[in-house]
């Protein structure tokens, strides 16, 4: 489930307990649930990481980056159910990678990397492979023009929720929150993304900004199953400011009279309002 906030705050909730320590130990701790992807390979990862220092951590896209004294970066997907964590993690049978860092006084002696279902990747990149797949991702929803959404919106006649998801136009959003930008923005999630006027092109990148970072302001949304922690193992909020995700059959709190459905594109679930977003 982790988009951009969640992502983002991850990064966030690790910088300052991270930055300028060194990695003395790499563990993937024993582990009987499905195996993670990790390249270039367990004993190469473990050998290229310990005794590097982290000189900075950054997002790429639904990515958390970590940059080592080495030039080499380890780039972490968290993808459904990943979590990066300096707090005990939810299960011990769940934990994918641990980080032993230098100690610091008040600070964390690890970082975990903990997965429950074990979609998430761990790779670690040379400088030119992290520019290689950095080229293949689109502009970052949060640093994205108006000139630069009106250029790949402009380029596809798919309907706009699905083209929100595509990584390679515009990278970070997920499911959750293009339902509730395209709620914001009161624009239809089956309009076709080329026939946006300048007008909807505008409400859409000011709906993105304004949910994007109103999201990371509450550390991401926590919903039902519980999946998404903080780096702490605590809730985020912004799933008690949802409009339309998760609300099919009740009445939407913008326009007060009509009922938020839900429907499916692309094999995802949509929710929207029929009068807000006609």
């Amino acid at each position: 489930m982790p988009e951009l906030p969640e992502v983002e705050t991850m990064v966030r909730g690790i910088r300052a307990d991270c930055i300028g320590r060194q990695i003395q130990r790499t563990q993937f701790p024993p582990c009987r649930r499905k195996p993670i992807q990790v390249h270039p390979g367990r004993r190469a990862f473990v050998r290229n990481t310990e005794g590097r220092e982290i000189t900075d951590i950054c997002r790429l896209a639904k990515r958390v980056v970590l940059e080592l004294d080495s030039g080499d970066l380890i780039v972490i997907e968290p993808r459904m159910t990943g979590l990066l964590l300096l707090a005990d993690p939810p299960t011990l049978e769940h934990r994918r990678l641990c980080l032993q860092l230098s100690p610091a006084p008040g600070k964390s002696p690890t970082l975990e990397f903990w997965d429950r279902r074990g979609l998430g990747t761990i790779t670690l990149l040379k400088p030119s492979e992290y520019f290689e797949l950095e080229s293949r991702l689109g502009k970052d929803a949060l640093t994205a023009s108006i000139a630069d959404w009106t250029a790949f919106l402009k380029q596809t006649s798919r309907e706009i929720k699905v083209v929100l998801l595509d990584q390679s136009r515009v990278s970070g959003i997920g499911n959750l929150y293009a339902s509730e930008i395209l709620h914001e923005a009161r624009i239809s999630p089956f309009r076709a993304a080329a026939s946006l006027s300048k007008a909807h092109i505008l409400r859409l990148v000011a709906a993105t900004q304004r949910i994007l970072q109103e999201a990371i302001q509450y550390e991401g949304s926590t919903l039902g199953d519980g999946t998404y922690r903080n780096a702490l193992n605590k809730d985020g909020s912004y799933q008690n400011h949802h409009k339309v995700y998760q609300r099919a059959d009740l009445r939407c709190l913008s326009c007060g009279k009509a009922k938020i459905v839900r429907t499916v594109q692309a094999q995802r679930a949509t929710f929207f309002c029929p009068k807000c977003q006609r």
